[in-house]
């Protein structure tokens, strides 16, 4: 099983980024997971009813990841942190995008906390994975383009395994290679904040709904915490 591992680099840099990884075994995506469809049903019902809107970036959460961006050399008004986009979305259009359970899974509790969110189908994950600065080296195949290669620019952080780079911009956009459909039968899930001292409890919050969700519909569930004082974690 792969161990994920923020570098010292990114630990010295973000020094209060707090990771949850949630893992689910033996998961079931190609069943009905009425909770999950459901949450996204209230999500847009208390959109439509005004009584509540998905953070955007004068919110906290929001501005702390565009001012990373910023520092890594991305213009997040251009490529945006994955729960800003989403959220954007969702205001714009009344709805959240329907994909496969798990994926709905992590969208609907990464918009209702404003937490980025991402997902790895570990049988396409070889090696361990490092959260870390590119070199400048690596290239990359977004989700959904599997005929497009992108070259990484050094200096911005991705997840990567032995392979290449799962993630672009850290949470911008994660790679084809590793997308979660509904065959995955292993998945490692992360949620992220770079304020752990002012919004670890909500991650920690974020993470165990995300666990709810998943478990009748999984054989195992874990949840484990990155963050610079414990950087390496065992799925």
């Amino acid at each position: 099983m792969p161990v994920f591992h923020i570098t010292p680099a990114v630990a010295d840099a973000f020094p209060d980024t707090l990771i949850a990884l949630v893992t689910a075994t033996g998961l079931h995506g190609d069943e009905p997971w009425p909770r999950t469809a459901a949450a996204l049903e209230d999500l847009e019902q208390q959109l439509a009813d005004g009584t509540w809107h998905p953070a955007d970036e004068t919110d906290p959460r929001i501005e702390a990841w565009h001012t990373a961006y910023r520092s890594f050399g991305t213009n997040p008004r251009r490529i945006r942190p994955s729960v800003d986009a989403l959220g954007r979305r969702l205001a714009k259009k009344g709805t959240l995008p329907r994909i496969n359970p798990a994926v709905d899974s992590y969208n609907a509790v990464s918009v209702r906390h404003g937490l980025p969110a991402g997902a790895f189908d570990l049988s396409h994950v070889t090696g361990d994975v490092e959260v870390r600065f590119a070199d400048g080296t690596e290239s990359f195949t977004p989700l959904g383009e599997p005929d497009t290669v992108e070259n990484v620019k050094p200096g911005e952080i991705i997840y990567a395994d032995t392979t290449g780079v799962l993630t672009r911009h850290w949470n911008h956009r994660d790679a084809h290679r590793t997308r979660v459909t509904e065959h995955s039968a292993r998945v490692a899930f992360v949620l992220e904040t770079l304020h752990a001292g002012r919004d670890g409890g909500l991650l920690k919050v974020a993470a165990e709904e995300l666990q709810d969700l998943l478990a009748p519909h999984t054989a195992q569930t874990a949840v484990h915490y990155l963050s610079p004082a414990q950087p390496r974690a065992t799925t």
